[in-house]
């Protein structure tokens, strides 16, 4: 004879019901993270585009801003425009300015050169990154045309001269912080782009910018 509490103790477990309002709940918050994280990837993929936009139109971080057309007024103060060039590990490229050094009028539109040679046996495709130096005087430099606004390729051998045309605001000369600025440099650096193909490389004895700048 048993018990009432031994016949509780014997007998199965029932099995918990699922609660169809907590599963419809659960399923939303996966469908929420899902999206949260393709957004996110959508942000970060155009972080990049953005944000170099966002520079050139305010001129941020030394960035260089973007015009149609220099000013029509053009002030007797001169300054002057050093040249800068780089070319990122792996861009089998020379890269260099044709001339170092100019000087304009401020509001004086200029056309400067910089001359790139590919050194490798294949067509190489590159884009180049720019800034201005010192910072506050980026927002009264600016690019009218500039090869550093499309990706360049260049054939196995080729060389080739990249134009940029520019100017410098005459308000810099009232500015607080940069009205005793006296030099600006404009430097770019090219970096491959990644579908130029097959891994390019440079002939026997040519020699790297890094070389050249050592002394061969």
């Amino acid at each position: 004879m048993t018990t009432d509490g031994q016949n509780d103790a014997s007998a199965p477990a029932a099995e918990p019901k699922r609660d169809p309002v907590r599963r419809g709940s659960n399923r939303g918050v996966v469908l929420s993270c899902l999206a949260a994280l393709l957004t996110m990837g959508a942000m970060t993929w155009a972080a990049v585009p953005l944000y170099r936009l966002f520079c050139q139109v305010t001129g941020y971080g030394g960035t260089p801003m973007r015009a149609d057309k220099a000013p029509d007024i053009v002030s007797d103060r001169t300054i002057t425009v050093r040249f800068d060039a780089n070319v990122a590990p792996g861009m089998p490229w020379t890269f260099e300015p044709v001339q170092r050094t100019v000087q304009l009028k401020l509001g004086e539109s200029m056309l400067a050169f910089y001359k790139a040679h590919n050194t490798s046996n294949v067509p190489v495709k590159g884009t180049a990154s720019f800034n201005v130096s010192p910072d506050a005087a980026s927002v009264f430099f600016s690019k009218i045309e500039c090869f550093c606004f499309t990706e360049q390729t260049l054939a196995p051998g080729e060389s080739v001269d990249m134009p940029v045309s520019f100017f410098v605001d005459p308000s810099i000369a009232t500015d607080r912080d940069a009205w005793a600025i006296k030099e600006i440099t404009l430097s770019y650096t090219f970096y491959p782009v990644a579908d130029t193909g097959a891994k390019a490389e440079a002939p026997k004895g040519a020699v790297t910018p890094e070389e050249e700048r050592r002394g061969g």
